[in-house]
């Protein structure tokens, strides 16, 4: 049986030039010229090897997650939901002003403003949002299991006020805030959390 012609790209680079692009333009913005031009694949390679524009849109997505957003499980290591807060919120802020990525986050504008053709992209971003709020919510269920989160809050509701920060300020490096503006932000929502007792 023969075997199949191996790959003649790396993958991973491919994906990272392909990040960048979906990541600048959003999923309707980004052409096959511009993805075509930043991955240095034809458009007929790229199809073949991912299938589509919303299937090589699905493995950027699964490298974001991957890479930019490693922050969040890391996050929900920390020992107190004050502290998994301010990491979350700290790695948002990082990952949101990269030096060498647009301002802003894929998951908020990558596929936020699309019409039916981008309709794949948006189902995909919002699979991953569930997914992100799934993984705070379980978190701060266990929080709450331990006392370190009061019994009269919602773990859900508590994990969408935090991706709800979250996406705030990737809206807002978006439209220009820096890192130190987006650092003040954090810290005052840690000021007190919405569930601490005033001291």
């Amino acid at each position: 049986m023969a075997k199949g012609r191996p790959r003649e790209f790396d993958a991973e680079e491919a994906l990272s030039a392909a990040l960048g692009v979906f990541w600048a333009k959003g999923y309707e913005g980004a052409t096959m010229a511009d993805l075509s031009a930043a991955t240095g694949l034809k458009p007929g390679s790229i199809y073949g090897a991912f299938g589509s524009k919303a299937g090589l849109f699905g493995q950027v997505v699964d490298h974001y997650a991957r890479t930019v957003f490693a922050y969040g499980p890391k996050a929900l290591e920390a020992g107190t939901v004050r502290e998994v807060v301010r990491r979350w919120l700290t790695g948002a802020v990082e990952a949101t002003t990269g030096a060498d990525t647009p301002a802003g986050c894929l998951m908020v504008h990558g596929a936020l403003a699309t019409g039916d053709a981008g309709s794949e992209a948006k189902a995909e971003v919002r699979t991953r949002r569930q997914a992100g709020e799934v993984m705070l919510t379980e978190r701060f269920a266990d929080a709450r299991r331990s006392g370190d989160l009061p019994g009269n809050v919602e773990p859900r509701d508590a994990a969408r006020y935090v991706l709800a920060l979250t996406e705030g300020i990737a809206v807002q490096a978006a439209y220009g805030a820096s890192r130190a503006d987006l650092e003040r932000l954090a810290e005052l929502a840690l000021t007190r959390l919405p569930w601490e007792p005033e001291a």
